[in-house]
């Protein structure tokens, strides 16, 4: 018997909104109470009100989390104590994730499918994921004198401060918690003020699950509120960030005002999708690159927006490309249905039909999309856009438009291929697609990025480092490789007489 799909529009009516932060274990509104509007990308209606949070509000998370770990009600919880905390983490939100997904897709316009079968997947998987690695991370001891003993020891640093976007709000949150929880660490968390649900409902899920108050707090409110207070405060130790490379640039800056905290960026990408005329799956190729940078309606860091392919095979490239633009026209985030969605607020609609104006403005050719779609409802959303006769110097190659617009960039030799995908400021992810063993070893050896797919660009798991080269950031959220991030190495030296 098949199960009904569920009625996400009947849901949404239904579902109750609490934007109050969340500190020491409990909902509280801001200390002045005031509040701002969570709009929906859907429609554009104010779904809630949600705690604006301030420099009092910071203080008030941070003192909470510092005491926390000063006490030792987590840190100092033996490590398969901790483990199984994170493992009921990881089942309570596998029970709630209808209602985060819906919270997703409400609060930043991704298609409902998508935050059911991807977003709450993998927070589920990485914070579960986390939770098992945590006794299974063993420390050293050094190769010293028979007359000595040199242990290496890990030790979670404190009070980890977490700013993470709204492209993927549970992911990143996820990211961030897992292994920063999984050290023993206690966490303020500032979601973007665009999509703060999922960050608020993740807390509440946690103390349920046995976190004891304080561990993980959460402070929603703006990025030049919350976030500065945050990044600046003398008590936080660390800072995982993920955004813009332009604030970025302002946590490096808030680091050296204040008490040199650890900043770990995840910053942006335009990541390069490089096609050989040896490759002996064209239409694949072209299918695999338009799936993936329309997903999520463009909003992602690692999407592939530069696309070079050899000129030989590029006119056929583009035909196939073009052809997918229609499977991915965005509809109804609530219906089961979509592929592509809205666009997170009016802001980033602006943003991208400005860039696709450049594109034109500079001589690019549009081949599919270029428009504003569905403004009837009062949502913002935008077709899925295809440019050819890109030059790489245009501002659509240059620039990260966190938006569904594609460019093509045609090439004659590898040389000029791999010159022209490393010339970009990013270096976050990039693709070869070659039949040749040889050539995709070794165009994938000489691009300069953190991940290099070879004749694939969608696979991926917790159980690799994610991160960039360049003005992409440092440090690596996912895999073991991220406890280097919310953990100090101590040696201790012991004498042995004898």
């Amino acid at each position: 018997m098949n199960t009904p799909l569920p009625d996400w529009h009947a849901r949404a009516a239904q579902v109750r909104l609490d934007g109050r932060a969340f500190i020491d274990g409990q909902r509280i509104a801001a200390a002045d109470g005031e509040t701002f509007a969570c709009i929906s990308p859907i429609d554009g209606r104010t779904l809630t009100q949600v705690a604006r949070s301030r420099e009092a509000d910071v203080d008030h998370a941070v003192a909470s989390a510092r005491k926390a770990f000063a006490d030792g009600r987590w840190a100092r919880q033996a490590p398969a104590a901790r483990k199984q905390v994170l493992m009921r983490f990881a089942e309570k939100i596998h029970a709630a994730r209808e209602e985060l997904a819906l919270l997703e897709t409400l609060d930043m316009g991704k298609p409902i499918q998508y935050s059911l079968s991807v977003d709450v997947t993998l927070a589920v998987r990485c914070i579960g994921w986390y939770g098992e690695a945590i006794d299974k991370v063993y420390d050293e001891i050094a190769p010293t004198p028979h007359n000595s003993l040199a242990l290496i020891t890990r030790e979670p640093m404190g009070v980890i401060g977490t700013i993470v976007p709204w492209n993927y709000p549970m992911i990143m949150a996820a990211w961030k918690l897992g292994p920063a929880l999984a050290a023993g660490n206690s966490v303020v968390l500032k979601p973007s003020e665009k999509s703060p649900l999922t960050a608020l409902r993740l807390a509440e899920l946690a103390i349920e699950a046995g976190l004891p108050e304080g561990v993980f707090n959460v402070v929603p409110g703006y990025g030049h509120e919350a976030g500065e207070a945050l990044a600046l405060h003398m008590e936080v130790d660390a800072i995982g960030f993920t955004g813009s490379t332009r604030v970025g640039r302002k946590m490096l800056e808030y680091a050296g005002r204040s008490n040199l905290k650890r900043v770990y960026n995840e910053l942006g990408g335009k990541s390069a999708f490089v096609v050989f005329p040896d490759f002996d799956d064209l239409a694949r190729a072209a299918k695999t690159v338009a799936g993936s940078m329309f997903f999520n309606q463009g909003e992602s860091c690692n999407a592939p927006s530069r696309v070079f392919v050899h000129e030989s095979i590029a006119d056929d490239f583009v035909k196939v490309v073009a052809a997918t633009a229609p499977a991915h026209q965005p509809a109804d985030p609530l219906d089961a249905k979509t592929e592509m969605g809205a666009l997170v607020d009016d802001t980033q609609l602006k943003t991208v039909l400005g860039y696709i104006e450049a594109g034109r403005q500079e001589g690019a050719k549009l081949v599919a999309g270029g428009e504003r779609a569905r403004a009837e409802t009062g949502g913002f959303y935008v077709q899925p856009t295809v440019f050819d006769g890109v030059a790489n110097g245009m501002r659509i190659a240059r620039d990260e438009i966190f938006g569904p617009v594609l460019s093509v960039i045609r090439f004659k030799t590898e040389e000029e291929a791999i010159a022209m995908a490393n010339d970009s400021t990013y270096g976050l992810q990039a693709s070869v697609w070659s039949s040749n063993l040889n050539r995709a070893h070794r165009v994938a050896r000489a691009l300069r990025a953190g991940t290099v797919h070879v004749n694939q660009y969608d696979e991926d798991d917790i159980t690799v480092p994610f991160g960039g080269y360049k003005q992409s950031g440092n440090g690596r959220d996912k895999s073991l490789h991220a406890f280097d991030k919310y953990t100090e190495l101590k040696t201790t030296w012991l004498r042995i007489d004898g």
